[in-house]
């Protein structure tokens, strides 16, 4: 297996399991995973918020780690990339307002490169405009922004995923091994045991 060259996008307040645990296992198996936040520069550390879901109407927020990146914004070249890992949580509210990270999205979504999405980082999806007539997971709050962009909703179970062409989603972090499984067979990465 060729290691292949992901682009993590990441920002303040993202999800906590959603950036570390993904960006460590994509490395744990030899990739090569360049983890970046708009305005920051490699060695800058983001904040990181650990949502739970303790029986209220939505999830609880209590503060995270912080989480170190290791590439710089303003440098990548995303030609250079094989695929798109995008961190849930808060941040995607926020990153989705940044004309750059919406080019980025369009560059991967245009060459059909493979794009990993979890919970709120459908909403760079939708803005972004790359999801019509395709199958989105979501956190549930995110299931009317999915739909305005014509993408259909799937509503599935928290810890699974769902995978459409070239998109690999799911609604939050108990997907991660679902989710995790899936992006690594669309980067045509082989695992033997």
């Amino acid at each position: 297996m060729a290691a292949k060259k992901i682009l993590f996008l990441t920002g303040d307040f993202a999800e906590d399991y959603e950036t570390m645990v993904p960006f460590q296992a994509l490395q744990a198996i030899g990739h090569q995973v360049d983890a970046v936040c708009p305005g920051k520069k490699s060695g800058e550390r983001i904040k990181t918020a650990i949502h739970d879901f303790e029986g209220d109407q939505t999830y609880t927020e209590k503060p995270g780690h912080l989480f170190a990146l290791n590439a710089t914004f303003d440098d990548i070249d995303p030609a250079k990339y094989d695929a798109l890992a995008i961190a849930g949580g808060r941040a995607p509210e926020y990153l989705r307002l940044d004309p750059r990270v919406i080019e980025l999205v369009r560059h991967f979504a245009g060459a059909k490169k493979p794009i990993a999405a979890v919970c709120h980082a459908a909403q760079l999806l939708a803005a972004a405009g790359v999801i019509e007539g395709r199958r989105i997971s979501a956190y549930p709050a995110c299931a009317p922004e999915v739909r305005l962009a014509g993408g259909e909703y799937a509503d599935i179970p928290v810890d699974q995923a769902i995978t459409d062409g070239h998109f690999v989603t799911a609604p939050a972090w108990p997907a991660h091994p679902q989710w995790l499984r899936q992006f690594v067979a669309l980067l045509g990465t082989r695992i033997e045991l």
